[in-house]
């Protein structure tokens, strides 16, 4: 049991490859020949480097390259894990997997979202990034693979997608076409924090990332790490974190000798250390083809393929810019399953091979072949309401109306049309009984990813969750583009988070899935559509957190990313407000102080917390009443090349 769980944790992490059928590795063995690089880099250091050219020598064929932390070596031996897509590997690339610096068998050091330093015509040779990393192994790979067309793609998912948003940098003349796929943008708002509230289901991750290699391996060289926290792995992650207390614990327990938990630790703002790790400021004057791709149900990098996406569209006008967002998690869109179901939803049939056949195929033929006219959209959006593909030539769409909702007494949720601003609402968030971010009982994990869509019914019967909704709607209802809670709250402690839900109520008769077991009924299902986390101590500053004055009214501004999301006639539309959502992320202390990470079991205290009838949820188009997410900080000169 202790074996098969952390075996399906690798996998998830993308460290083990996830086994493809049969005549798919038998396909690729017939096809390609493999070989094995150690490609140089401009300060001396080789970087680990499997490629496979397909074996007809008749023609040239362009690159696909990824680059990954998650063991390039697990490719070799006609390894195939499902990606890149069999349609990539039937219409004939050269494809090359490379092991990024510190990692598995290449050289160097590894670096967490390595800073980049602009310009890759440097006079000092050890000045080194991914995207310096990226040339130098493209312009190598031109001059030394037999058989290239001189044309280079990049793509990736997760980690690998972070690093192919890193190579659009000073890109290689080359490079003609990438896609970074539920990339890394930010950590301070990817992954292990969600707006600078730490995601305590990252915990297990750490050992991944955390700690170096003291030589060129092919295997993980940090199981006795992972260990540590799987020894005796729980059943219920709400029940073991509770007990685990303060976040110190993690520290004292799992994670004092790893670097990487360590500079979470002691950067608990958003110092420089975050700052010169967000890539966003850096993606300008791009002029290639790019096609960023996520999942609008994906738990772990939402923040990443939307603020890329907008960041090239704002930065780099001779870039052919586009995106993709389908009802996926994690990383989905790479393998079929024949039925798209996230959770307890079903979506259609066949989705994920509609992307990878008519999307992805498409994407990389015309640009890198030169195969096919250049039909695809701006923007490839489906629609989670409707459960259909709809496509713009903006996003966030401008013929969408945007839609305000506002809070009123006995539970009503208002249109367009504020109830009574002078309400106020009020609720007692307790850190020792923190709201569930789920429905149901979940044991340690890597990340949750089903309760992107989970049913809601039981964080709205809690006396600690503000719930407004709609009366029934008569018509159909699309909410499309940014969300903007804006809240006046007020507060007996010092301290607090805010997660605001945007959810769809479900008429009392609607069917059930015949995938669903016996217990999940879906009439009046309450289905999570969106929600973010906010550490209320950044309401002014990600990089100069203040407390609140106890009982003084406070506005409390936030993003909840983007949706696309048809409310249907006979449905509602419900808003949730709570302070704690467990174990998911880390508990508030509610009473400030300095860092969290270091908080004391006596820091943590209830706190009486008002929401006021004047705040209200802002959704559709672009969001302007603050400053955007990659440039949050108040402060102008918080974010520097």
């Amino acid at each position: 049991m202790k074996f098969r769980f952390v075996l399906v944790l690798l996998v998830a992490l993308g460290c083990l490859p996830l086994q493809a059928q049969n005549a798919d590795s038998l396909y690729f063995r017939q096809h390609y020949d493999l070989k094995e690089y150690r490609i140089p880099m401009r300060d001396g250091a080789e970087l680990f480097t499997a490629v496979y050219t397909p074996k007809d020598k008749s023609k040239d064929y362009p690159i696909l390259l990824n680059r990954t932390c998650y063991n390039a070596s697990k490719y070799s031996n006609y390894n195939y894990s499902n990606y890149p897509s069999k349609y990539l590997i039937e219409d004939g690339y050269i494809l090359a997997f490379q092991d990024v610096r510190g990692r598995y068998m290449s050289d160097g050091e590894f670096d967490n979202m390595r800073p980049n330093i602009p310009g890759n015509n440097r006079r000092n040779k050890k000045d080194i990034d991914e995207s310096s990393d990226t040339y130098d192994t493209i312009d190598w790979m031109i001059k030394h693979i037999k058989g290239n067309n001189g044309r280079v793609g990049m793509y990736g998912i997760s980690y690998p997608g972070h690093y192919t948003a890193a190579g659009m940098i000073d890109a290689h003349p080359a490079l003609k076409a990438s896609s970074p796929q539920a990339p890394i943008a930010d950590f301070f708002f990817d992954d292990f924090h969600h707006q600078g509230a730490y995601l305590e289901s990252y915990t297990a991750a750490f050992a991944v990332f955390g700690y170096q290699k003291d030589s060129l391996t092919r295997d993980p060289w940090y199981m006795d790490k992972l260990m540590r926290l799987y020894e005796d792995p729980a059943a219920d992650a709400y029940d073991f974190y509770l007990k685990l207390g303060p976040l110190k614990n993690i520290t004292k327990n799992y994670h004092h000798d790893n670097f990487f938990w360590n500079q979470v630790v002691e950067h608990p703002n958003y110092d420089e250390f975050w700052q010169k790790r967000n890539i966003l400021p850096h993606l300008k004057d791009i002029d290639h083809a790019v096609m960023t791709v996520g999942g609008w149900f994906d738990a772990e990098d939402l923040y990443g393929p939307l603020n890329i996406y907008k960041t090239v569209e704002a930065t780099s006008p001779k870039a052919k810019n586009s995106i993709v967002m389908g009802p996926w998690d994690h990383g989905a869109w790479a393998r079929e399953k024949g039925k798209a179901i996230h959770n307890h939803i079903y979506f259609g049939d066949s989705i994920s091979s509609f992307f990878l056949k008519n999307i992805e195929r498409k994407f990389f033929a015309h640009h890198l072949k030169d195969e096919g006219p250049d039909t695809l959209p701006e923007a490839y959006m489906f629609d989670t309401g409707t459960k259909k593909w709809e496509t713009f030539d903006t996003w966030p769409p401008k013929e969408i109306e945007p839609v305000s909702l506002y809070f009123g007494e006995n539970g009503k949720l208002g249109i367009n049309k504020p109830i009574d601003e002078k309400a106020v609402f009020e609720y007692t968030s307790d850190p020792q009984k923190p709201v569930p971010y789920t429905s149901q009982t979940e044991g340690l994990t890597f990340t949750p990813r089903k309760y992107m869509s989970d049913d809601q019914r039981q964080a709205s019967r809690r006396p600690d969750v503000l719930t407004f909704q709609t009366d029934v709607l008569q018509d159909n209802k699309v909410l499309a583009g940014e969300i903007m809670a804006k809240l006046k709250v007020a507060m007996t402690g010092t301290d607090a988070d805010f997660i605001v839900k945007l959810i769809d109520v479900y008429p009392n008769d609607h069917e059930n899935y015949e995938h669903n077991p016996e217990n999940i009924v879906m009439g009046g299902y309450q289905q999570l559509v969106r929600a973010e986390v906010f550490r209320g101590r950044f309401r002014n500053s990600f990089e100069k957190p203040e407390p609140f004055v106890p009982g003084e009214p406070s506005d409390v501004h936030f993003r909840l990313q983007d949706i696309l999301h048809t409310f249907k006639k006979g449905h509602r539309i419900m808003i949730q407000i709570h302070s704690t959502w467990f174990p998911y992320i880390d508990r508030n202390p509610q009473k400030y102080v300095d860092n969290i990470y270091k908080a004391n079991e006596d820091d943590f205290i209830k706190s009486t917390i008002k929401v006021f009838g004047s705040s209200s949820v802002e959704v559709g188009g672009t969001q302007d009443c603050c400053p955007p997410e990659p440039f949050r900080s108040r402060n102008e000169n918080a974010i520097k090349d």
